[in-house]
């Protein structure tokens, strides 16, 4: 029997809060290609190197000293805990093993090691929940490129982005009911923005996205590399599953770059609004990531609650990502025992 395994993948950190690791980080994510692919080589690396990441890196080294706690970055050490729980629910017939797209352990030196355990067949599963070309396919990618440079042949079958599945959904359910439960105005549903542009570039027939106000309500075979239309999939979906009226929430974007137009409405520019219009009690929560990280914890939780309560707010709570839930796992292992009945059938 071919031995077979399950490998996470999540976004990743640097090793410490010191300058020059965050600017070894920063190199690596922001010089690939699908996170930012302009201007032009060799430009784009010209301009990064010399005059984009020494002027950030200092600022993000900060940023990761305000969530930085005993175990390291809190993406890394969530990761792990996720990585030790589903390996206990799967037992020894389905090992489990964790890499990071950038920094480390990074998926070269996890490969390695699967190959040396003797591993044939993989379950990739990317920690996003929906498809983009800077995160659900540049794992993908990645590890495609990873596994050709091995000694051996590794087969891999990724797991489709989840952005709907009705088991997630429940998970997050599960970590936002407890919060929902409490006295608010508000929910604001903050993902991760991407540039248009990519929205633009992901759609293959060039003559969907963004060409007509309700694009990502149309049905279209267009949905499935769209992650506007996704992550509008899983608002609905988990609205309707936690009886959230139409009047009590909304959809943002947070963590932009400046150059160009990116999804909207803004986070930052939504936290400054909604206090005005009379939502002083607000509950937020990132369903773009599975992890708790920089962009929720520094992001949203320090800067966003900063801009909320100052423009007016009188509470706020940002509502945890799925981090280790049981729901979360109960839902990872359950998808991964369905691929190991397939794999042996």
């Amino acid at each position: 029997m071919p031995k077979r395994a399950v490998l996470l993948v999540n976004l990743g950190s640097p090793d410490s809060t010191s300058v020059p690791d965050v600017r070894r980080y920063l190199e690596e994510f922001l010089g690939d290609e699908r996170v930012i692919d302009r201007p032009a080589e060799p430009f784009r690396s010209l301009l990064f190197k010399r005059i984009v990441i020494p002027k950030r890196a200092p600022k993000s080294a900060h940023a990761y000293e305000q969530i930085w706690d005993k175990d390291g970055s809190p993406l890394i050490a969530i990761s792990r805990r996720v990585q030790q729980k589903l390996a206990v629910a799967l037992g020894p017939q389905l090992p489990v093993y964790l890499a990071m797209r950038y920094g480390n352990p990074s998926i070269a030196s996890v490969l390695a090691q699967v190959t040396a355990d003797g591993v044939d067949d993989i379950l990739l599963i990317p920690q996003y929940p929906h498809y983009a070309m800077s995160s659900w396919e540049t794992v993908v990618v990645k590890v495609q490129e990873e596994i050709a440079r091995l000694p051996r042949p590794v087969r891999f079958i990724t797991m489709q982005p989840f952005y709907a599945d009705a088991d997630y959904i429940e998970a997050m359910h599960a970590v936002c009911a407890p919060f929902l439960a409490q006295p608010h105005d508000f929910v604001l549903f903050s993902y991760h923005g991407i540039p248009e542009r990519h929205l633009r570039k992901a759609d293959s027939s060039k003559a969907h996205c963004l060409h007509a106000p309700d694009c990502c309500t149309t049905p279209s075979p267009i949905h499935a590399t769209c992650y506007r239309a996704q992550i509008y999939a899983t608002t609905r979906a988990l609205v309707a599953r936690a009886g959230i009226a139409t009047e009590r929430h909304s959809v943002s974007f947070q963590s932009r770059l400046v150059g160009e137009p990116w999804l909207t409405p803004y986070t930052d520019h939504e936290l400054q609004r909604l206090p005005k219009e009379g939502k002083k009690r607000l509950l937020i929560l990132c369903p773009a990531f599975v992890a708790d990280c920089l962009e929720t914890l520094e992001e949203i939780s320090g800067e966003g609650k900063h801009t909320f309560m100052a423009a007016g707010g009188q509470s706020f709570s940002q509502i945890p990502c799925l981090n280790d839930h049981p729901a979360y796992i109960d839902f990872l292992a359950k998808r991964s025992q369905q691929w190991l009945t397939r794999a042996r059938v």
